[in-house]
């Protein structure tokens, strides 16, 4: 058996009712509930199967010890009695041996809702990109993935649970009714009456838990800020500020957890209490109906064992309405997060020709095919919006709504503020889609960007900037992740990035494990391995946001001698405002408030420009800093691994020997410089 989810299709369009079992049904939680089951299939419907072949064994254990007694002890029938005992063997093996069957079978279920929904998740993100996090709280969708999923699979669960044992409890209303009309009838009519005797407290339930899981997600997404921002943090002393800050919101978090329980437990209090009264009165009537000779013993017997078995279904109904009500929940939150369609369309069939001149109509730069170009802005977010037109990614414009607008609100109020918060994301997503339909301002040649299908963009410009993200895995990974480089071009792009250094310190060459985040590795390697990781996929069009802001001097020179070479007959345009990089450069693009002040080579800008002096000059006293760290070269390969020198061996064994103290002194507030290990991982955003 294979307890795992199917593979999940990624999907682009906003679902509407679509027959596709891979695509989700987001247009309400209750149709996406719906879709958890549809999608399930058989495995729901066999889970339904064995939950009832579990519950009515257990159902007629009341009948055969009934029939034992009246049939068997009464009259003192040895043969009768030893019959009724082996039947009551029977049905309570078969019970024992399909209870073990349906909790395999729902622990697969559970694990393909748990799974599915982070696949689903996943897959959108990778879609969406930058998109997604302009509508939705990063927080959200951490919480969609993390804590959501697992309520679907526990409602899937609860709802085969419940099936089985309506059926069951239909069976003993039919059972009950042909002996005792009277009794019969209580049992029948009290499950629906309890239900709905406690269905006013559903609805202060489900706010409560709307309101603590709102309230869970927000603290998810700020310790998802702080650790993402935390070597910033710790350099500028704020960890007690933000710590506070987390500290008060783990204290809303704990209240609303507190309040929603209060109204769980006395939901089922509730249930509890009128289920013992339903007891109780059941056994008052039988009792009375045995005294007017109406009923026999074993009858009688039989009632009171019923009576204590739909105690189950009776909780079951409740455990129903409880995981239902967070269902709901859960999937309005989840539908927001998986119904956000892609702003892109789909019928562009141009292609782009990366040896056209490339022309951004916003700022007027214009870039020559197979060029060097670096781009000198005053204000680097210029710069940076600039590598976002020519990669073709949407501004951010603000901080996306809350999903259910004021959490604090109640009832109506409540209604109101998701009403409000959904028409937001609508706004959102129509800004989105209307901005990328229409003319983007840049070409290629004479095509504009907004022509070309996104894919098409992708597989031609290359954006790589300083939020780039290291993933856990092996080396080649990290620099590989599609697997299409020989190992001669990974050497080259590592040579390039001059983080050959990455190469060394990494115990096992390039199958060595890199941990999450890269956190074995200092901020300067990482992003020299990012730099390497864009270089070896070798786009016809590379753009580089700050490529060489976290390395010394003698390395970022390194890089910039070696970076042209690499590049050489490819279009590469870099975001940087270093000298050192300036000096091989092409061309230089001048950009004042966003827009072309002036162009040429580095030392002609210098000598007429007063204003590229000012900006560039700033840091060229830094550009003869010592090399803290060096130049390695790389050395040969055999059976397709780097040979790794005696002398770089001793290189991983001080790293390992440094580490508690650089860690310690990075505890500290001191950033780790170029070559150093550091502890913490940078803030990354995943992009499209």
């Amino acid at each position: 058996m294979r307890d795992f989810p199917p593979l999940v299709t990624a999907w682009t369009e906003r679902s509407t009712g679509s027959t596709d079992r891979t695509v989700p049904d987001t247009r309400s939680p209750g149709r996406l509930l719906w879709w958890f089951v549809r999608n399930q299939g058989l495995l729901f419907v066999a889970c339904s199967l064995l939950s009832l072949a579990w519950v009515l064994p257990a159902a007629a254990s009341p009948w055969v010890l009934g029939k034992a007694v009246d049939e068997g002890i009464v009259p003192a029938d040895t043969g009768r009695l030893t019959l009724w005992v082996l039947v009551l063997l029977g049905v309570t093996v078969i019970g024992a041996g399909s209870g073990v069957l349906y909790h395999t079978a729902v622990v697969r279920s559970w694990l393909v809702a748990l799974y599915g929904t982070v696949s689903l998740v996943t897959h959108k993100s990778v879609i969406l990109g930058h998109v997604l996090p302009r509508r939705v709280p990063t927080g959200e969708v951490l919480s969609v993935a993390g804590s959501d999923s697992d309520q679907f699979g526990g409602f899937l669960e609860i709802v085969t649970h419940t099936i089985g044992q309506l059926i069951a409890y239909i069976a003993i209303a039919v059972i009950v009714l042909r002996i005792n009309l009277e009794l019969g009838l209580v049992i029948l009519l009290v499950a629906p009456l309890l239900v709905l005797t406690s269905a006013p407290l559903l609805r202060p339930m489900g706010n409560a838990q709307t309101r603590e899981r709102t309230r869970d997600s927000e603290l998810t997404g700020r310790a998802t800020d702080i650790v993402a921002g935390l070597r910033i943090l710790r350099g500028i002393g704020g960890e007690r500020i933000f710590g506070d800050n987390y500290a008060r919101q783990s204290q809303r978090v704990r209240e609303a957890g507190v309040r929603a329980g209060a109204w769980q437990a006395l939901v089922e209090a509730m249930g509890v209490l009128l289920s013992g009264m339903f007891v109780v009165a059941l056994m008052w009537l039988g009792i009375r109906e045995v005294r007017s000779g109406d009923l026999q013993i074993g009858e009688l017997i039989m009632f009171l064992g019923y009576a204590l078995f739909l105690l189950q279904p009776i909780r079951s109904f409740f455990f129903l309405a409880q995981k239902s009500t967070r269902a709901i929940v859960s999937a309005r939150k989840t539908a927001s997060v998986l119904g956000q369609a892609a702003p892109w369309p789909q019928d562009r069939n141009a292609y782009l020709d990366p040896d056209q001149p490339i022309t951004d109509e916003q700022s007027g730069v214009q870039i020559r095919p197979g060029s060097l170009t670096l781009v000198v802005s005053a204000s680097p977010d210029d710069s940076a919006a600039l590598a976002d037109r020519l990669g073709r990614y949407l501004p951010r414009e603000s901080d996306p709504p809350e999903m259910d607008g004021d959490e604090d609100a109640r009832g109506r109020q409540a209604a109101l503020a998701r009403r409000r918060a959904k028409e937001q994301r609508e706004a959102i997503e129509r800004r989105d889609t209307e901005r990328a339909a229409d003319t983007w301002g840049v070409t290629v040649g004479s095509i504009d960007l907004a022509q070309v299908d996104l894919a098409e963009v992708r597989r031609t410009i290359l954006v790589s900037d300083t939020s780039a993200f290291v993933f856990a895995g092996t080396l080649q990974d990290a620099i590989d992740p599609h697997g299409v480089c020989t190992r001669e071009q990974a050497e080259a792009a590592l040579r390039a990035a001059s983080a050959e250094d990455v190469y060394d310190i990494t115990p096992g060459g390039w199958q060595g494990v890199l941990d999450e985040r890269g956190r074995g590795l200092s901020g300067g390697q990482r992003q020299r391995l990012v730099l390497a990781r864009a270089l070896a996929q070798d786009p016809p069009v590379l753009v580089l946001v700050e490529p060489t802001s976290a390395v010394d001097a003698h390395t970022e020179a390194r890089i910039a001698e070696r970076l042209g070479a690499h590049r050489r007959g490819r279009t590469t345009v870099v975001m940087s405002a270093s000298p050192l990089l300036l000096h091989h450069a092409d061309e230089v693009v001048f950009l004042v408030d966003g827009v072309v002040a002036d162009t040429g080579r580095h030392e002609d800008l210098v000598a007429r420009n007063a204003a590229y002096r000012d900006v560039v000059l700033r840091g060229e006293e830094s550009a003869s800093a010592p090399d803290p760290v060096g130049e390695e070269p790389m050395k040969g390969a055999r059976n397709g691994v780097l040979r790794r020198s005696p002398d770089h061996r001793a290189q991983d064994d001080r790293a390992q020997d440094h580490r508690a103290q650089d860690d310690d002194e990075y505890a500290h507030g001191r950033e780790p410089q170029d070559g150093e290990r550091a502890p913490d991982a940078e803030h990354v955003e995943v992009r499209s």
